[in-house]
């Protein structure tokens, strides 16, 4: 169902009428001109045109030297040569309509023609300066910027005062999932006077309010999209005023209410054609449907699939059950120039009704029709790559696998870089015996066929739930006097795997290292795991005495006798087999949801820092015999007291206090030309349970993070670094909030925060329209969830 409730047309002000002899590009040219450039260029030159890595700027003082005095004509052929893998590919009107944009941003103002197609006009205007009066035989050409020879200044437009707008594109504000905005209206001297601009509950959009709403949405066209509400419409809103435009919804009846991956999931992904003419919202259903919808009414796109749906349970190349297969997904497509890539999640594996489940795959579609054009099979079939390393044919009877978080691309490189998950089974791996390509994997695909380039596995036969849970970060970096173009991994077990991202060799050494073995009835779990030399971990890893809580002696010594039940060890200790007399779990630090998870890190390219967020938990690893009616695998995850009950959290505390010392919640920060960790900040204000507890009071506790499970995207501008709380506190003044702070990227000091209602869940971002700066993110709460819009007054 859409629901188209209304657009707004803003009228700009228009500059006073230049000369003629100024004014050689229409409006309706620049603006064609606009979309073509957001839809084919802004990926590697940026939405502020200012440059990204190798891609030149095309605006500002570097290019504006670089051009002035040259003709438009050498300034066009330049433009001819992109993209970098198909010049001259699109029609000769499309590259002039780019060329129009680019002179606009410049500053000329526009009139009532368009630039001529032929070339030798073209060779008699030049940019930035008045032309040459000793070429008597042809007509002067018009001076095309802001500073001609002569001394006279051509006025900018307001648009060229204001400056360009900034638009935010991808879920990670790029394909390169850096999370970066060169947006620097909000500074360390400001950020403390935002104020919400608009806010939207988002209740209204399902049967029950979302308490974790984790979307992050786009701004393309001065419009944000984004899905929300436990049935997961797709809707359109204002970016200055919040209003809705448009909204989409699907009734899926019992298919979507046995998806195991339900709520509002984390957005939509955006495609348009290079004339900017078709523009697409583009995600998936909790029933595992993808969907194309008109940008600018929300209806889907007839050519698309059916109906405007591709039903991602068909064409699997495995039989399942449209009505009841566990397959779904939360993450947005990744939209690759024509291609969609997909990945797809399953049920929490804790304790697996079956090892049978469904197999991951990855697959690409052609963004205008909706056509399957390849499958990359995570668990490899007969005859593929990596089928060896599922010993005993396990390969045949294990699922999972699959690609639930969101992914990464180098249109240059034409690769896309998948992060995959664990096979079945979290915690126990003896029905899937060897080291199981390509679970606990970065892959690196082409994103035109399908087939591997290469692949590096983070963690050998999983016993931890330790799958890749974010999409890797791309930057290019310095290193022996040469650029490299890099990849980093974050992982939940707090480490970053760095990669050349064309070959997939390491950027610094990666050694197997020996690790604890298991003891489980028929587990043969792997000798070594592979840890990364540089940079260091980001978060605790394994736990010892020293790692309890030491707040008070008292508090201390009640922590080492509720340990005395559990096992302790090093990272990569294995679950154990649970039993009353003990040990009853395993104390696995990080836990089973990081270290890292899904959010993710930021990262800015101007500096090439790199940073990210992570709490500090404990899981309890524990395994228990199954029933025939629990699992048709020998263990599932449990505890002896509960047995077969499957996973539990929690349950391992002193006094209702956190069982490790503080701090709960941090975010480090990188030099990644170096690998040097710069910074580690305790992030969240402490909550009320741990300020209040009676056994620290009368003590003055610094801030010590929000325990439990803080999933916290980080937002890198061009003047901070902003993320919100994990957590509600009670303030001085006695009400609820969290705040939304800001720190200074280069030492991690508080600059800034403001109040929020809810905790943060969905990662923030940031656009600029009209000169005003905004920044957006979800939060939610017990009391349902909404987004919120600050901007300066």
């Amino acid at each position: 169902m859409s629901l188209l409730l209304g657009c707004a047309v803003l009228a700009a002000q228009q500059p006073s009428q230049p000369p003629a002899a100024l004014a050689v590009y229409s409006a309706e040219q620049a603006a064609a001109g606009e979309k073509i450039y957001f839809a084919q260029c802004a990926v590697c030159h940026g939405d502020d045109l200012a440059g990204r890595e190798k891609a030149t700027a095309l605006a500002g003082a570097q290019f504006h030297d670089a051009w002035n005095g040259k003709d438009l004509r050498r300034l066009l052929e330049g433009i001819e040569t992109m993209p970098p893998t198909a010049p001259k590919s699109l029609p000769e009107s499309q590259y002039l309509a780019v060329l129009a944009f680019l002179l606009r941003n410049a500053g000329m103002p526009e009139g009532t023609t368009a630039l001529p197609g032929e070339r030798a006009q073209l060779a008699r205007m030049q940019f930035g300066s008045a032309p040459s009066r000793s070429v008597a035989a042809a007509p002067a050409a018009p001076t095309v910027g802001v500073a001609p020879r002569s001394g006279a200044v051509a006025a900018p437009s307001s648009a060229a005062r204001r400056g360009p707008d900034i638009a935010w594109t991808t879920y990670g504000g790029n394909l390169a999932s850096q999370r970066y905005s060169p947006a620097d209206q909000i500074t360390k001297d400001n950020f403390a006077q935002l104020e919400v601009a608009w806010r939207l509950k988002t209740d209204f959009l399902g049967p029950r309010p979302d308490t974790l709403y984790s979307a992050t949405p786009l701004l393309v066209d001065r419009t944000l999209y984004t899905t929300a509400g436990t049935r997961r419409a797709a809707i359109a809103l204002n970016a200055v005023t919040g209003e809705m435009l448009w909204m989409h919804a699907e009734d899926e009846g019992k298919r979507g209410q046995n998806s195991p991956r339900n709520g509002a999931g984390r957005g939509v992904a955006y495609w348009a054609s290079a004339d900017g003419a078709d523009r697409r919202v583009i995600y998936v259903t909790p029933g595992y449907r993808m969907l194309a919808l008109d940008a600018k009414t929300g209806i889907p796109v007839p050519s698309f699939g059916k109906n405007g749906a591709v039903d991602l349970k068909l064409e699997a190349d495995q039989q399942v059950d449209l009505e009841t297969a566990e397959l779904g997904l939360n993450a947005t497509p990744l939209v690759v120039g024509d291609v969609i890539v997909v990945g797809v999640a399953h049920r929490p594996g804790g304790a697996p009704r079956t090892m049978r489940n469904a197999r991951g795959m990855v697959r690409g579609y052609d963004a205008r029709t909706g056509k399957r054009l390849w499958i990359f099979n995570t668990i490899p079939r007969r005859g593929e790559f990596g089928y060896d390393t599922w010993l005993d044919n396990a390969a045949e009877r294990n699922g999972n696998t699959g690609v639930w978080s969101q992914m990464s691309a180098d249109p240059e490189l034409g690769l896309v870089y998948l992060p995959v998950e664990m096979p079945t089974g979290d915690y126990y791996g003896g029905n899937r015996p060897g080291s199981t390509l390509f679970a606990d994997s970065l892959v690196a695909v082409d994103v035109k066929t399908g087939r591997r380039k290469w692949h590096y596995q983070t963690v050998h036969h999983d016993l931890w739930d330790y799958d890749l849970s974010c999409a890797p970060i791309l930057f290019d970096m310095k290193r022996n006097g040469r650029t490299i173009k890099a990849i980093a991994q974050p992982t939940k077990q707090a480490f970053l795997f760095v990669f050349n991202r064309e070959t997939g060799e390491p950027i610094w050494p990666i050694e197997e290292r020996p690790v604890p073995q298991s003891d489980a009835p028929g587990e043969r779990s792997s000798p070594t795991q592979p840890f990364p030399t540089r940079p260091l971990p980001f978060d605790m890893q394994g736990i010892t005495d020293g790692d309890l809580i030491d707040l008070t002696p008292e508090l201390k010594a009640q922590a080492l006798e509720v340990v005395k039940r559990y096992r302790m060890g090093p990272l990569f200790t294995p679950p154990v087999l649970s039993s009353l007399e003990g040990p009853l779990a395993t104390l696995q630090v990080p836990s089973d949801v990081g270290g890292a998870n899904w959010p993710g890190g930021s990262f800015d390219p101007e500096t090439n820092r790199l940073y990210i967020h992570s709490h500090t938990s404990v899981y309890l690893s524990g395994l228990v015999a199954a029933t025939a009616q629990q699992s048709d695998m020998g263990y599932i995850g449990g505890q002896a007291r509960a047995p077969g009950a499957g996973v539990t959290r929690g349950g391992v505390n002193v006094q209702g206090l956190p069982l490790l010392k503080p701090p709960y919640d941090r975010i480090t920060a990188y030099d990644m030309n170096t690998g040097e960790r710069l910074w580690q900040k305790t992030h969240s204000s402490t909550p009320d349970e741990i300020a209040n507890h009676p056994a620290l009071r009368g003590m003055k506790l610094p801030r010590l993070g929000q325990p439990g499970r803080t999933f916290i995207g980080t937002l890198a501008t061009k003047s901070l670094l902003v993320a919100g709380e994990g957590g509600v506190h009670t303030n001085e003044a006695g009400k609820r909030v969290a705040l939304l702070r800001a720190y200074d990227k280069l030492t991690g000091e508080d600059v800034g925060a403001v109040e929020m209602p809810s905790k943060q869940t969905g990662s923030p971002m940031t656009y600029v329209i009209d000169g005003k700066q905004f920044i957006v993110l979800a939060v939610s709460g017990s009391d349902g969830a909404e987004i919120l819009a600050y901007a300066l007054p």
